[in-house]
């Protein structure tokens, strides 16, 4: 039993609720009690008790869309002609690296390395899309055994495609069902699993109908990309006669267990869908912008009632520098300075959490009794008044990474006063930059 005690904790909850000179009750991994610092102390006299001195508290954040696998991409310097073009970006890179990553070694420090990165950024919890076409089966037990060691909440699943032929497409479709059916029995609460799609433009209309049998054996919804490149869109035309959303529709893709990640590339008759399947949609603005396909029609689809959350595709760990990003690109894209701010307030305080609470028993991204202990220790002394109403604005102006001081994940401090309780971080490093290296030999 832990109490973190003279602390100002932003709970998140529906009426925004600030408590000044703050504490909250800890029991094993969920918070149980909250209220203020001396009724929490003589309530519960033999509790552990950590003086925060002041320090702000928030949940954690949640980042709805990451690949870990990305990692290894970092500075390396690809041979010929630089891609001009989405596709390319795909064919030259992505499915290169992919494609190389045959060892456990290279897969578990490909992703722990993110994992430690975004602790330090204050993220708790990832919903992970994950390839590894040289080591298929059991790589998303790699995966889980890194996110375990560092402490860090996860939703896993593979990317089915068939770019690399019906074997391995095979194949990632048996690793996502074998990991379902394994997070089930074992009811781990901190592995939570889903049904991995890459695209619609490596995905043929026998996979599509193979993937959504199986997923309806299992009763789970997917994690698919959705008409990021305009190629996407080209493809699924020329495959199907139908826009992206449509075609996956029909194969019963879309439902409220399903995340579709980016959605750029759609119109307002897709949007429709989304809302009428109730679809769940991610934006990656850095992702997007840094691969020029594009931004998502964001306004038309919170209009529509489509709930929209937030990730980082990858090019970052960190949900701050993302939601920095979100709040200022439809601004820009909309010309509209005030176009925005709620709606992206909604993904990262509200919407994210929706999404995660669909994989796991307890809420999360708030602090309240029955939460899991997800939670984030600022070292931030606001310069201006501070109050439930305008967190978010001090989140987007002020707030950096470097305010970061502990962070705790299912009831345990996985980072204590800016160390890492569990791991090395040097050491760690240091061999992955050496498996790394080895890695480029392939590419």
């Amino acid at each position: 039993m832990k109490i973190l005690g003279n602390s100002e904790i932003i709970t998140l909850n529906d009426r925004k609720e600030f408590i000044h000179d703050g504490a909250i009750l800890i029991e094993g991994n969920k918070i149980t009690d909250i209220g203020s610092t001396d009724t929490l102390r003589i309530k519960y006299p033999h509790a552990e008790y950590f003086n925060l001195h002041h320090k702000i508290v928030v949940p954690g954040f949640l980042n709805a869309h990451m690949h870990l696998y990305s990692t290894f991409a970092r500075g390396m310097t690809l041979k010929g002609v630089p891609p001009a073009k989405f596709k390319e970006i795909l064919e030259k890179l992505w499915w290169k690296l992919d494609k190389n990553l045959t060892t456990e070694e290279e897969i578990y420090y490909s992703a722990v390395v993110p994992l430690i990165e975004g602790i330090k950024s204050g993220t708790t919890g990832i919903i992970d899309h994950h390839a590894s076409f040289g080591l298929v089966p059991g790589s998303l037990d790699i995966l889980e055994k890194a996110a375990i060691d560092i402490g860090v909440r996860s939703v896993l699943c593979y990317e089915v495609s068939d770019r690399w032929g019906k074997d391995l497409s095979k194949q990632s479709i048996n690793e996502n069902s074998r990991f379902i059916e394994k997070t089930r029995k074992n009811k781990n609460s901190l592995t939570g699993s889903t049904f991995g799609l890459h695209a619609s433009l490596t995905l043929s209309n026998e996979t599509l109908e193979e993937c959504s049998s199986e997923a309806k054996r299992l009763g789970v919804g997917f994690h698919v990309h959705v008409a990021e490149g305009i190629e996407d869109v080209e493809n699924s035309l020329k495959k199907s006669k139908k826009r992206v959303v449509d075609r996956l529709n029909n194969f019963g893709i879309f439902s409220n267990k399903t995340l579709a990640i980016h959605c750029v590339h759609i119109n307002k008759d897709e949007i429709d869908i989304l809302a009428e399947t109730k679809a769940m949609v991610v934006h990656n603005p850095e992702s997007n912008m840094n691969n020029a396909v594009g931004v998502a029609p964001l306004l038309e689809m919170n209009d529509a009632g489509v709930l929209i959350g937030l990730g980082t595709d990858g090019y970052t760990p960190s949900m701050l520098e993302s939601a920095k990003v979100a709040y200022i690109l439809p601004k820009l894209n909309y010309g509209d300075p005030r176009i925005g701010n709620e709606i992206v307030e909604n993904m990262l305080f509200k919407n994210n959490g929706i999404f995660f609470g669909k994989f796991f028993d307890n809420p999360l991204g708030i602090i309240k009794k029955g939460a899991f202990a997800d939670i984030v220790m600022l070292d931030y002394y606001p310069p201006t008044p501070l109050n439930e109403n305008n967190f978010f604005y001090h989140l987007i102006f002020g707030i950096r990474e470097s305010a970061i001081d502990s962070v705790m994940i299912n009831g345990e401090f996985v980072l204590l006063n800016k160390k890492f309780t569990k791991i090395d971080e040097e050491e760690i490093n240091y061999k992955a930059s050496k498996i790394a290296g080895k890695f480029w030999e392939k590419i």
